[in-house]
């Protein structure tokens, strides 16, 4: 951004426009490099898209200029928090990409047996299984047990 401009410019705008584009378009892939290409290059363009909300001005140090005239520092340290997080995440791809190649030779992604059952599903225009209700919290297997350690302590006591 240049000082004094009253917004971002449109070169920023379009790069913004460009690295999110690309990013999404490269986390649609199935290996896991590009994927990990996508989420750096997501990364830097909501990074930039953060730093053009804020106002351009001055630095700001308390003193140097008047308040007016100073830059926002939030965005600037939204970002430095973004690009940590994104250095995290892009560590973690790359160490999963290169487990990935060392186990089977390809950092492509796989179908799973559940993605294949859907699309099969779909493809008939059918659902799974009809949950219809009416089951009581013990006939129910698909109810999630809240408190599974107050209840076994209540059978150990009983017997």
């Amino acid at each position: 951004m240049t000082r004094g401009a009253a917004g971002p410019t449109l070169v920023l705008v379009l790069a913004v426009g460009v690295l999110v584009a690309t990013g999404v378009t490269l986390l649609l892939e199935r290996s896991l490099t590009r994927i990990l290409l996508g989420i750096i290059l997501l990364g830097n363009g909501v990074n930039l898209l953060i730093l053009l909300g804020g106002r351009s001005g001055a630095a700001p140090l308390a003193g140097t200029a008047l308040a007016g005239g100073m830059s926002d520092a939030l965005p600037q340290a939204m970002v430095l928090t973004a690009v940590v997080i994104t250095f995290g995440l892009t560590a973690f791809l790359l160490a999963v990409a290169y487990r990935a190649w060392f186990t089977s030779g390809d950092d492509e992604v796989q179908d799973d047996l559940e993605d294949r059952q859907i699309v099969r599903l779909a493809g008939r225009d059918e659902v799974a299984a009809a949950d219809l209700g009416g089951e009581g919290p013990d006939d129910d297997r698909e109810q999630v047990d809240p408190e599974p350690a107050r209840r076994r302590l209540r059978r150990d006591e009983e017997s």
